[in-house]
């Protein structure tokens, strides 16, 4: 095993460092932690680990001291923490004069798979002066087995499929400094980008790709997490009630999800789930990364827990991966790309229900506090849906003056359309303006 760390450790000095497409996560600098990325699967963890090493290149670090080192090797099967040493010691006798260096930045990807990683990672950081990523399987590497495994001594930084500034990174379109003013032209080009972004969604592999084969692979996606990251890692045994929860799940995005309903569901189609055991499956494709859950907003935690939450799928490319109906489900695409938006701007999002049955999409909280009301609607053609979407976001206006009121559209027509009819103190954009706002 010495032997195939001491190879792979000389591979990864001649590892050609790939220029990828950039993505925006950030790595929070805090000293003497280490930095934990996770996400979905596919999502690109691997390769954000890659560009972060390229980037401490580009600023004078040897490339030899800029390890990647992945565990996922059949060679490497069986490992134990005690042996974990040996990958630093066939290091440093390779390259001694870097021993007590902080330029050293050592990425471990798929570490989870080394039972006692956690201590070995405490231990090097206590020891050694150098920076240390650690990556893998996402049900294994979750934000609080993280926190805990590592007793406060990790950061983290959760990478999602391509947001659209990705997206056109990507696709090799220039997102613009300022998204409300640009020509006509670079206009229309934008706005047929975010029609194709809405539709085909934000995972790497699945960009390019005719919708069949780009439906076939990510529906595998969705297998490996549901037998991987779930029936294995939890030990499922009702894999047909899970399998039915999943499909329900996205095949009705955005909407709100009835444990109660769903398990009384399952029992007149004769198929028996407790609500306990489908509660616990819900919070694990949560952990998983493939759905996001949004509860109502109230004070009251007994209203919060007997309310439907509503749930999204991480990326809207899966919608039309899972939609049985046939049609095209761009609102519910729409508003599932503002969701995972929220998210990446580290927002706290609750959905809000008026007494009189309007509902507002999300009220986004920032990390510094600050609240903001946001309605989201693909298709503003009609007065009476107009009309709703409005009335639901003047009734916070009311009660909430304080707060910021967004109106989110599909296109700069419907924009237009909504700004003769919204009250003072709301707000109409695109969507994609908004996503290509840069975030302070």
């Amino acid at each position: 095993m010495r032997s195939v760390i001491r190879q792979k450790l000389a591979d990864s000095f001649v590892l050609e460092l790939p220029e990828l497409t950039r993505r925006d996560a950030r790595v929070p600098s805090v000293p003497g932690r280490a930095h934990a990325v996770i996400g979905i699967r596919r999502a690109g963890k691997s390769c954000f680990l890659k560009q972060c090493l390229r980037d401490r290149a580009g600023t004078g670090v040897p490339r030899d001291a800029l390890v990647y080192f992945s565990f996922e090797d059949e060679r490497l099967a069986g490992m134990q923490a005690e042996q974990l040493s040996w990958v630093l010691e066939e290091y440093f006798l390779a390259r001694p004069q870097f021993r007590d260096r902080r330029e050293v930045t050592f990425c471990f990807d798929e570490i989870q798979g080394v039972p006692g990683w956690e201590t070995f990672i405490r231990r090097i950081l206590d020891s050694e002066k150098m920076e240390i990523f650690v990556s893998g399987s996402s049900a294994r590497m979750l934000s609080r087995e993280i926190a805990t495994a590592m007793r406060g001594r990790a950061t983290e930084t959760v990478i999602f499929p391509f947001g659209f500034r990705e997206y056109l990174r990507h696709h090799g379109l220039e997102a613009p400094d300022n998204p409300a003013f640009v020509p006509k032209a670079q206009r229309s080009q934008l706005e047929n980008a975010f029609g194709a972004y809405v539709e085909a969604g934000g995972f790497p592999e699945a960009q390019g790709l005719e919708p069949r084969d780009r439906f076939s692979l990510l529906q595998s996606y969705v297998d490996t997490v549901i037998f991987r990251d779930v029936v294995e890692r939890h030990r499922v045994t009702n894999v047909e009630a899970l399998r039915r929860l999943v499909r329900q799940l996205l095949a009705c995005p955005a909407g709100g999800f009835s444990v109660h309903k769903f398990s009384n569901d399952l029992r007149s189609q004769g198929v028996a789930a407790g609500k306990n055991a489908l509660h616990e499956m819900l919070s694990w494709l949560e952990d998983s990364f493939l759905i996001r859950l949004v509860p109502i907003d109230t004070p009251s935690e007994r209203k919060r827990q007997v309310n439907p939450r509503k749930v999204y799928p991480v990326d809207p490319g899966l919608i039309p991966a899972f939609d049985r109906s046939g049609q095209p489900n761009t609102g519910h695409a729409l508003e599932t790309a503002v969701m995972v938006e929220l998210e990446r701007r580290s927002c706290r999002a609750a959905y809000v229900k008026h007494k009189a049955g309007y509902e507002v999409d999300f009220l986004a909280t920032d990390p510094e506090g600050k609240r903001t009301y946001i309605q989201v609607c693909s298709d503003v053609s009609r007065a009476e849906t107009r009309q709703r979407e409005i009335r639901a976001l003047a009734e916070t206006l009311s009660s909430r003056p304080q707060a910021s009121h967004l109106l989110l559209t599909m296109t700069t027509t419907d924009v237009l359309i909504c700004q003769k009819e919204v009250p003072a103190g709301i707000a109409v954009k695109t969507a994609w303006e908004w996503l290509l706002e840069p975030v302070k």
